[in-house]
């Protein structure tokens, strides 16, 4: 199987590069119908696969030092519709019915996915090459208002300082 390098790669793709790499953040949850408001910590580990053009991204989140949520999501472009994908994994067992999809505006990456429960919108904003910003919002079916559900802000750290993955 030959991979493309990275040179050769979209700017779609190229821009997904901005994920890799190790992350420790601080995490404020909001109280919704699956959870307490509080903060919590997580860790993030992201390895660009297949010469770049995907994004595998792991995410563990804990709170009073118990993993309470955890996911494992692939990121991708799609040429064709100029589009960023996103398919998540995760421990509340619900499955996708389709990826989220969304695009670039300047440093923020806003991607959105609905299903008969209603939409998800989570945006990242890539302010500095160290450090992101992610917001995490619902709307459930039937409403028109958008409810916070996780915010953070995530610093890069070196891998051997997450473990168990």
């Amino acid at each position: 199987m030959n991979a493309s390098p990275f040179s050769s790669l979209s700017d779609g793709h190229q821009r997904l590069q901005a994920l890799v790499g190790a992350w420790r953040g601080e995490e404020e949850v909001a109280a919704t119908q699956w959870t307490d408001a509080g903060a919590a910590t997580s860790e993030v580990q992201a390895e660009a696969q297949f010469g770049g053009l995907f994004v595998v991204q792991r995410y563990r989140q804990r709170r009073d030092g118990t993993v309470s949520f955890g996911a494992h999501n692939v990121f991708g472009f799609d040429q064709q519709n100029s589009l960023v994908t996103m398919h998540q994994f995760d421990s509340m067992g619900f499955v996708p019915m389709s990826p989220a999809t969304g695009t670039w505006n300047g440093n923020e990456l806003v991607m959105e996915r609905s299903s008969p429960r209603g939409a998800a919108r989570v945006t990242y904003n890539f302010d500095r090459t160290d450090t992101y910003r992610m917001k995490l919002q619902f709307k459930p079916a039937g409403s028109d208002a958008w409810q916070d559900m996780v915010s953070g802000v995530y610093r890069r750290v070196s891998p051997s300082t997450i473990n168990g993955f």
